[in-house]
């Protein structure tokens, strides 16, 4: 993608972004679901208590959600156009049946309230949050999509063998830069990955699995990223012009680096949701209404 297609793709989306953020709001759930955000943790908290790798799951749920169709729940959706058999899910996308568990919590108190797709944003903070990492202000009243997108999510899913340039024009498709490319791929300093897109890098696999620091910054200097697409952000033939300092700087500062995803994490959750009469508060996670 050229330089003037990525600019023209982020001044599109911010201008979008912008519009949305009017809309959403903190405290969106005051008065319908005040317990709301305990509700949450607390589910959450019984989660990592059964398997800490479940924070780095309910993460990358949202981060996979919002790249298709936007910020609305659509990857949790069933059936025959389940994001969940992409490329990018396929029998790696998990934490499913805790999002069931949150919002079975939830409908106990406010039924038909809450939204998906805000369950799987507030479920990601506290992922972030349980695991040592920063804390930020989740925007609230997205609504939930009707459709799931396979063939969406098999195109605008970051792949762990896209290079530096791949990964920064699928995060400029959705209004995202290139600070945002290297502080949510920070993300990985917690969790798992499949054996199968990482098996050329096995001797690589060094990392604080369940603790969220910028540890895993450290390791793409010293060429131990455990991913392709992760390495490349630090060694990748155009890295030096577009991501290589952040991933220095974050290496260096872990406050920089919770100050960023943090940001960046509010920005994602921005990505083009349904809000007022759009969508529908869906009852069951996995189903339309």
């Amino acid at each position: 993608m050229s330089k003037c297609l990525v600019l023209v793709a982020l001044l599109i989306a911010c201008l979008i972004i912008n519009n949305v953020e009017s809309q959403l709001t903190t405290n969106y759930y005051a008065s319908t679901c005040p317990n709301l955000f305990w509700i949450v943790r607390r589910q959450m908290s019984n989660a990592l208590m059964n398997e800490m790798r479940m924070a780095a799951s309910l993460l990358r749920l949202h981060f996979h959600d919002c790249f298709v169709n936007g910020c609305d729940g659509s990857i949790l959706l069933d059936g025959s156009d389940s994001e969940k058999f992409a490329f990018a899910n396929l029998n790696s996308a998990r934490g499913f049946e805790v999002v069931d568990s949150i919002k079975t919590a939830i409908e106990s108190q406010c039924a038909g309230v809450v939204s998906c797709a805000d369950i799987l944003a507030i479920a990601a903070q506290e992922a972030v949050l349980l695991s040592g990492g920063p804390a930020w202000q989740v925007l609230l009243g997205r609504r939930d999509g009707l459709v799931a997108n396979k063939t969406g999510a098999n195109l605008r899913l970051p792949s762990p063998l896209d290079d530096v340039d791949q990964i920064i024009a699928k995060f400029a498709t959705v209004g995202l830069s290139i600070t945002d490319v290297v502080s949510l791929s920070g993300g990985h300093t917690i969790g798992l990955a499949r054996c199968t897109v990482f098996s050329s890098r096995l001797s690589n696999d060094v990392n604080s699995t369940y603790l969220f620091d910028n540890h895993y910054f450290d390791n793409l200097l010293n060429n131990k990223g455990l991913l392709f697409s992760d390495q490349v952000l630090f060694s990748g033939n155009n890295a030096t012009s577009t991501t290589k300092s952040l991933v220095q700087a974050y290496s260096q500062d872990r406050a920089l680096f919770f100050t960023n995803f943090a940001n960046s994490m509010i920005k994602m959750g921005n990505i083009s949701p349904l809000t007022g009469s759009e969508g529908q508060i869906r009852m069951n996670c996995r189903v339309v209404n």
